[in-house]
């Protein structure tokens, strides 16, 4: 079957990166809160790979157009700062390990000049890499992994169907940690509903502390149409947190927080109030902001 481009989903902190699919889907497609739910995972042919870095490289130093190419790749290309590349889709990592060797081999040779490669990628594929390999992947200039711990409670995981625990994602993280990688770790707020509100953001909080990541990004609960969760929803077997039951997950998470130097960040678009800031160097500002917020209770501020 033909590769099928992804369509692009990525970090806002990838907005000015160079998207090169690896992959299309996600290994671990049961999360029922994901668009990814019952997709099938594609894995790129490496050749199909490497045309696109000859490709995307004759462009970037002789603005010359390869015919074929995709419309796409020049589209991605006049945006591009020229330092970040961006492995698509939702879990790169999950590409074979001699393979994924060769692409960024290649990559380093014809744009010497990138700086970073990031991917995103399941806790699951981090620890089927050995020690060596993500090392010998650092050496390549993968510098950033970012990973969906989504909710460190193990009873939210089994509900959403995580696949993994939480004692495993620490692990993974870990384990890029300890490479010199550095880890972006997502978490949804909500993802317990009300009724388990409380404990997600006590947990997921409890999580990242063990983890002690380089970045956290939240977001709030995405109501995307097929995914099972909406069906939940439909049927009053999964009730949503209000606006201000989601700050009140944020507060939890940040004013427990207990990290080395940790950027976090709730500017997602989903989220109902924009916080970042550096932890533990900014912790009381960024509580005293959400708190005046919770308390005034003005929907407006939202």
């Amino acid at each position: 079957m033909a590769f099928e481009r992804p369509d692009i989903i990525r970090p806002p902190s990838e907005a000015r990166s160079y998207y090169l699919p690896l992959t299309a889907g996600c290994s671990n497609n049961t999360c029922t809160f994901c668009q990814y739910y019952g997709s099938k995972l594609q894995i790129r042919d490496v050749e199909e790979v490497i045309a696109e870095i000859d490709a995307l490289a004759m462009y970037v130093k002789n603005n010359i157009r390869i015919p074929g190419v995709p419309d796409i790749v020049y589209w991605i290309a006049s945006d591009w700062d020229g330092k970040g590349v961006f492995l698509q889709d939702a879990d790169a990592l999950v590409y074979p390990y001699d393979k994924l060797k060769i692409v960024l081999e290649h990559l380093n040779e014809k744009l010497p000049f990138v700086e970073r490669v990031a991917v995103y990628a399941t806790a699951t594929d981090i620890l089927r890499r050995t020690q060596e390999e993500l090392e010998e992947l650092k050496k390549l200039k993968l510098g950033m992994v970012y990973m969906g711990l989504e909710s460190g409670d193990d009873e939210v995981l089994r509900d959403v169907k995580k696949g993994i625990t939480s004692e495993e994602m620490i692990e993974a993280i870990k384990r890029v940690k300890s490479t010199g990688i550095l880890a972006s770790v997502m978490v949804i707020l909500g993802l317990g509903g009300i009724e388990k509100s409380e404990r997600h953001a006590s947990e997921t909080i409890r999580v990242l502390n063990e983890m002690d990541p380089d970045y956290v990004g939240a977001l709030t609960l995405l109501y995307i149409d097929g995914a099972p969760i909406m069906k939940e929803m439909a049927e009053g077997r999964f009730q949503t947190i209000s606006e201000f039951q989601s700050l009140k997950e944020l507060l939890i998470m940040i004013e427990n927080s207990v990290f080395t130097n940790c950027f976090f960040s709730s500017m997602h678009a989903s989220n109902y109030l924009p916080v970042r800031g550096r932890l533990p160097q900014e912790k009381e500002r960024m509580v005293a902001q959400l708190k005046s917020v919770i308390e005034k209770g003005d929907q407006s501020t939202l």
